[in-house]
């Protein structure tokens, strides 16, 4: 297998089309499909289900999929570890929601204006699938919340995933927000509504507004509902519409302003903290981690 018949592989059950994976790729469609004809002849096997609209990969393809993606990963890190001590070629972030919006526009502005060769892709999700993302090489690093209750500086990275590094980066002061017109809240036995907006599962403060709600009533604990919301902005909209509750950072409700219809009550301290895999290190990844960590 050569890299580049894995890397037009990965790119084509990325997109689940030869045509979008030829656009990405800046190849001719018939290249790209030769190219996966190729390989799949040289395994033996078929690596893709074929119909008329969509290309879904084969449990045979996923099992691939998954050694592609280290591959590829793998020689990108050997081609930057030996082209001199200047971060280059590409690095590939993810980051909370809350983080993209309020803590990274400045340190990803100074990293780029730092290192205008180093190609940077940014790409959003919750705690669990960025975690998940970094330890199967589809991301070199991420900007994650810890779940633990403890001192920052002595977090175990195994309470988020077994193989992980972890720096620290700054605390967050999570808040339930309610409407304005609920009756005034100083604790989980004094919420009234029934219903939290909120990211999917996986995410970290999601599971922390779960477990202090929990230590209400019997009946929030059987009844509680979740909406999952796409952004903080709909979470946001459903709570000044009096049909949810959620749970923002505080540094990003101060972000909005116009949310002044609310009230929120204290919930709990969240580290937060970039991830890579045990033993991972690029010239380009160590810059941007000591942007964070001293900028």
């Amino acid at each position: 297998m050569e890299l580049a018949e894995l890397e037009i592989f990965r790119a084509v059950a990325t997109e689940q089309s030869i045509t979008r994976a030829a656009r990405l790729l800046d190849r001719v469609q018939s290249n790209v499909t030769t190219r996966v004809k190729q390989l799949e002849e040289a395994l033996g096997v078929a690596l893709f289900q074929r119909d008329s609209k969509r290309m879904l990969l084969t449990p045979e393809g996923h099992r691939l999929l998954a050694y592609a993606n280290q591959m590829l990963a793998l020689a990108e890190e050997a081609r930057q570890s030996v082209q001199g001590a200047a971060p280059s070629g590409r690095l590939r972030i993810g980051t909370m929601e809350s983080a993209a919006a309020n803590r990274l526009p400045m340190p990803l502005a100074r990293f780029h204006a730092a290192w205008p060769g180093v190609e940077i892709e940014i790409r959003t999700g919750t705690t669990r699938a960025l975690v998940d993302a970094v330890l199967d090489h589809r991301l070199d690093c991420a900007v994650v919340a810890h779940p633990g209750e403890g001192p920052a500086r002595a977090a175990d990275m195994d309470e988020l995933a077994p193989g992980l590094e972890g720096t620290y980066l700054f605390t967050e002061h999570l808040q339930l927000v309610l409407p304005g017109s609920h009756p005034k809240a100083r604790g989980p036995q004094d919420v009234a509504l029934r219903r939290l907006a909120a990211f999917p599962k996986g995410c970290t403060y999601r599971q922390c507004a779960e477990d202090w709600l929990a230590q209400g009533t019997d009946d929030m604990r059987q009844r509680l509902a979740i909406t999952e919301m796409p952004s903080y902005h709909a979470m946001l909209a459903c709570v000044s519409a009096g049909t949810a509750m959620a749970i923002l950072p505080r540094s990003l409700l101060a972000l909005h302003r116009d949310a002044v219809d609310v009230q929120t009550v204290p919930v709990r301290a969240v580290h937060t903290y970039i991830v890579k895999r045990a033993g991972y290190a690029t010239h380009a990844c160590d810059a941007f981690v000591r942007e964070l960590r001293d900028g």
